[in-house]
């Protein structure tokens, strides 16, 4: 190595390290791609004023929807890589979206760095109120009766909620039309206006019309009950064994952020994360904390990124 090399590589890593030191020294902003009133932008608001206060500056929400969450990868995997731009992320956009789209413009390993996995929820399998059905074995009697004339949606191809039905209606072998929408706020105004029968949606989106009779739950994904709705059976206990579908977020920088942002953004989350006024929010809208180092995040993606890929493929869904 030449002294001018050394010299190079002395300056680039001294400024490293006082970037990381000094940051953040201005508002940082988190990426959400999905609309304003959807659950995830929603935990993306809590998160952004807790971990503002760890950090001591501002952070705001940057709501790009659209595509899938497409477009808010493909702006964060060009944002610079400077701890300034977060996202939030999620299953469906860094492990169905992969296996889903023929031709998708972001790698969810190479073009981000993860940061930390912030959450867990299961979602609830909900029904129009004014159908005759009360318990999944109904729908799918139901179902059988109409192959092909009933309808479910989600907040848009390639979601979690669009899987997930794809699951169920291969393991009870049933025949829905799959209505996509842009956000999950549309799709339950159309469930409960009765243009779809079926949904699936986390907590956050749907319990609230369940109280009010908007809507009626038939089971909820994970393998244990949810505490938010203890009276709501798992599909596995009603004839679906080991049937399970979560949705996860968490957050993520551009590739070739440096190690020590990372690492305080990090470690700032953890903080947050372990906070009683967390867990009571989480608990809220029937979501568990998770928290952990920015390589149990990365073996995380990985793991999904297979299971997903193996959901996609045997549910036979495909997106150009």
């Amino acid at each position: 190595m030449t002294l001018g090399t050394l010299l190079a590589v002395t300056t680039a890593t001294a400024s490293a390290q006082d970037a990381a030191a000094s940051f953040p020294d201005k508002p940082v902003r988190i990426v959400v791609g999905f609309p304003s009133g959807q659950a995830i932008d929603g935990v993306a608001r809590f998160f952004a004023q807790k971990l503002g206060e760890e950090l001591k500056q501002p952070i705001y929400v940057d709501n790009r929807a659209g595509a899938s969450g497409i477009i808010a990868h493909e702006h964060v995997k060009n944002a610079q890589p400077d701890g300034y731009t977060l996202l939030i992320t999620s299953g469906a956009t860094m492990a169905i979206n992969p296996a889903l789209f023929k031709k998708l413009s972001y790698d969810p390993i190479k073009d981000f760095t993860p940061v930390i996995l912030t959450n867990t929820t299961p979602m609830f399998l909900a029904v129009n109120a004014s159908t005759p059905i009360h318990s999944f074995q109904e729908m799918v009697a139901y179902a059988k009766a109409r192959p092909g004339k009933l309808a479910y949606g989600s907040g848009g191809s390639g979601l979690t909620q669009h899987i997930a039905m794809e699951m169920l209606k291969k393991a009870a072998d049933i025949d829905l039309l799959h209505v996509p929408y842009k956000g999950s706020p549309a799709m339950v105004t159309d469930l409960i206006g009765g243009q779809v029968q079926f949904a699936f949606d986390t907590s956050t989106s749907i319990l609230p019309h369940a109280a009010n009779g908007r809507v009626k739950l038939l089971g909820v994904t994970s393998l244990a009950r949810s505490a938010a709705a203890p009276n709501v059976p798992t599909l596995a206990e009603q004839g679906l064994p080991g049937f399970e579908a979560l949705t996860w977020a968490g957050l993520v920088t551009p590739a070739h952020t440096p190690p020590a942002i990372v690492e305080k953004i990090n470690a700032a989350m953890n903080r947050v994360l372990k906070a009683p006024a967390t867990a009571t929010y989480l608990a809220g809208i029937g979501a568990t904390p998770a928290g952990g180092t920015t390589a149990d995040f990365d073996q995380f993606i990985r793991k999904e990124l297979a299971r997903w890929g193996k959901a996609v493929k045997d549910s036979g869904a495909q997106v150009d």
